[in-house]
């Protein structure tokens, strides 16, 4: 399904129409993938149209600015101001929120103090990421051929553009294989993540999750749940698991900003327990979307208004 963009987004400092927010095809960024970026959602509640943990996506954005030498022209602050005002202009509601900065065009594509940081924030309206059913039904996933780059290469902690090739990649195999998402292996040869998402698996009603050592993203809606869960006496163990834990979960589930809590209903076509999302999957949804439809308590602040 074609994205429907809005009229108007925040560029360098400015709102502009959509299609005025340009980048010179010399930008380093479209070389070199130097750019960072966040995924970050709102949604409707009884209290009005609210950003979920927008100061927590914020502080990881500027994290990996600062692994990645890139100096940031705004603070914090206004790149907060600008993710509220592309949903507030224009009308948003479940929106899904992309602040972006990247090396521009300089004097040549070496990196100097020629060369600028751009920093844009847009916004659109987004439903269910993995399909329309899939928060309900789940999804068929696969082991992905393709592994996470090994510790010291590149730092999976930043949610930099160029570590996104590696999502591509097991994204794009298990969509031409007929699977609704990859699932990525450590280098080595244990389970990493999802090619966007992390990964929980469920023993006798606790949820054991990869650690971030295995490559991955300490993703926020990772964060989210592991409190959640700890809140309503769930037990949680971060520990190294091997790719045939897959197979005899009795639940697994993948989970992100843009996938939210997606169950995952087989792996490599063998049905995870009876094939259908569990109860502990469940509640792990209910909890989390509760925080948007008032049944589950903001006991940390996690939503702040748009207006």
């Amino acid at each position: 399904m074609a994205t429907q963009y809005p009229a108007q987004l925040w560029h360098n400092g400015k709102i502009k129409p959509w299609a005025e927010a340009t980048v010179h095809v010399m930008a380093h960024a479209l070389h070199y993938g130097s750019s960072i970026f966040e995924g970050i959602r709102s949604y409707p509640t009884p209290k009005g149209v609210m950003i979920f943990r927008l100061t927590e996506h914020l502080k990881r954005l500027f994290n990996s600015a600062k692994i990645y030498d890139l100096p940031m022209p705004y603070d914090q602050a206004t790149l907060t101001a600008a993710c509220r005002d592309v949903v507030r202009i224009n009308g948003l509601k479940r929106a899904y929120i992309r602040p972006v900065a990247f090396r521009g065009a300089g004097k040549g594509l070496s990196l100097s103090a020629e060369t600028p940081t751009d920093v844009a924030v847009g916004a659109w309206e987004l439903g269910s990421y993995l399909g329309n059913d899939a928060i309900e039904n789940g999804i068929d996933a696969c082991v992905s051929s393709w592994q996470r780059p090994t510790p010291n290469t590149l730092p999976m902690g930043a949610k930099a553009g160029g570590n996104y090739l590696s999502g591509q990649l097991v994204a794009r195999e298990a969509r031409r294989l007929g699977f609704g998402e990859g699932i990525a292996l450590a280098s080595n040869g244990l389970l990493s993540e999802g090619a966007g998402e992390n990964l929980f698996l469920v023993f006798e009603g606790a949820l054991h999750t990869t650690p971030v050592s295995a490559a991955i993203l300490n993703g926020i809606t990772r964060d989210t749940l592991i409190k959640l869960a700890a809140d309503a006496g769930i037990k949680t163990v971060e520990r190294d698991l091997p790719r045939e834990y897959l197979y005899f979960a009795d639940e697994v589930f993948m989970c992100g900003t843009a996938a939210e809590i997606t169950p995952i209903r087989s792996v490599d076509g063998k049905p995870v327990a009876d094939g259908k999302p569990g109860p502990l999957t469940r509640k792990m949804q209910e909890l989390f979307f509760g925080l948007f439809e008032g049944r589950t308590p903001d006991k940390r602040g996690w939503l702040q208004p748009v207006d």
